[in-house]
């Protein structure tokens, strides 16, 4: 079974405690999400592999450190999840980006894929599934299933809010999957968000209703 990661950070829990304030403007949104993301990247890549390698200082040898074997690929879920991208990038420069598209049938609640594009070494690289919200988990079972069905085998999820249901459904659909969150909130209300939540953050991200 993949690991279930709350991160207790006091920096990240500052900074999402600041979003979920229903007051917080578009601008600081965004922002304050590109923080979060950054500060998630940290931990979510402590298990990437080291290689030892020689470099010269201006005083000398060092046997030194650098990350070996797969390469990372960034991939939201659309929208909302482009909110998450740059601030991993921050730290990962070099990691490339998918994107897929998502969409949730406002009665059923049922998500619908519209969208793939994925680097063509997919099989690769390690993958990074970024989305703020995992509600009903029902976007990230399908966003998972697109990527293994094109060869994806080392996955994390990370987001900024979940809800046990969409934990217990992801973990279900998905045992491999190590899940990152910075909070796991009480539950679902009878439209599919989560309580207390934050809100949509895609329209939170992006100013739209």
């Amino acid at each position: 079974m993949g690991k279930f990661q709350v991160m207790d950070h006091p920096l990240i829990q500052h900074k999402l405690t600041m979003i979920r304030n229903k007051d917080c403007g578009t601008k600081e949104f965004r922002e304050i999400v590109d923080e979060i993301a950054t500060l998630m990247a940290f931990d979510v890549s402590r298990d990437m592999p080291l290689e030892d390698v020689d470099v010269q200082t201006p005083e000398g040898i060092a046997h030194a450190k650098q990350i070996s074997g797969k390469k990372v690929a960034v991939v939201p879920i659309l929208r909302a999840g482009i909110g998450m991208v740059d601030g991993i990038l921050n730290l990962i420069p070099a990691a490339k980006v998918g994107h897929i598209g998502m969409y949730r049938d406002e009665e059923s609640f049922e998500p619908h894929e519209y969208f793939v594009k994925l680097p063509s070494d997919i099989d690769q690289r390690q993958v990074f599934v970024v989305d703020p919200m995992l509600a009903t988990g029902g976007s990230a079972i399908m966003a998972i299933d697109a990527l293994k069905r094109r060869g994806a085998n080392n996955i994390k999820f990370v987001c900024l809010v979940a809800a046990p249901e969409g934990v217990e459904a992801l973990r279900n659909a998905h045992p491999d999957i190590d899940i990152y969150t910075a909070a796991l909130d009480e539950g679902l209300n009878e439209d599919g968000y989560i309580i207390p939540g934050l809100g949509d953050a895609g329209d939170r991200l992006f100013g739209t209703k």
